[in-house]
């Protein structure tokens, strides 16, 4: 089954929109801490309203303790290089691992994706919201797997 992964997530009300977007497709979702507000209700209730306790959410101390535990490919949602997605290829049990919001993920991470894939953009555009990104690759990975929820 196809994951999230978010990389020491800056922004609550993002994380309650992907943890919103997961719960309704059936995904699980997996954060790598720290991150860069006080993990609460409260914080993350706004955006993921009643879905942020619907969805299937493991914490993870760190880095270290989030790979040992990675089944299936790691699936690296990135701005610099990589495949574009309409020519990415997505398996069952991948892990879409999305990077922080102000610093993306570091080399050492970024080394250890099985795959990178890019998002394709307006020329002169930086990046988008990583809610929305996720939204956009978890579809295409579903698409392509089949693991739309029936």
């Amino acid at each position: 089954m196809t994951r999230i992964a978010l990389y020491q997530p800056d922004q609550a009300g993002n994380v309650g929109t992907i943890l919103r977007l997961a719960a309704c497709l059936g995904v699980a979702v997996d954060i790598i801490e720290p991150c860069g507000f006080p993990w609460s209700d409260k914080a993350l209730k706004r955006a993921g309203m009643d879905y942020a306790g619907v969805a299937k959410v493991t914490r993870h101390s760190g880095w270290s303790s989030f790979v040992g535990q990675v089944e299936g490919r790691l699936v690296l949602m990135t701005t610099s290089g990589g495949t574009l997605l309409p020519r990415a290829s997505f398996e069952e049990g991948d892990t879409l691992l999305m990077g922080s919001e102000s610093a993306g993920v570091p080399p050492h991470v970024h080394e250890q994706a099985n795959l990178r894939v890019r998002i394709p953009q307006a020329s002169g555009t930086r990046s988008l919201n990583i809610a929305v990104a996720a939204g956009i690759a978890l579809a295409e990975a579903l698409r392509q797997t089949n693991g739309w929820p029936e």
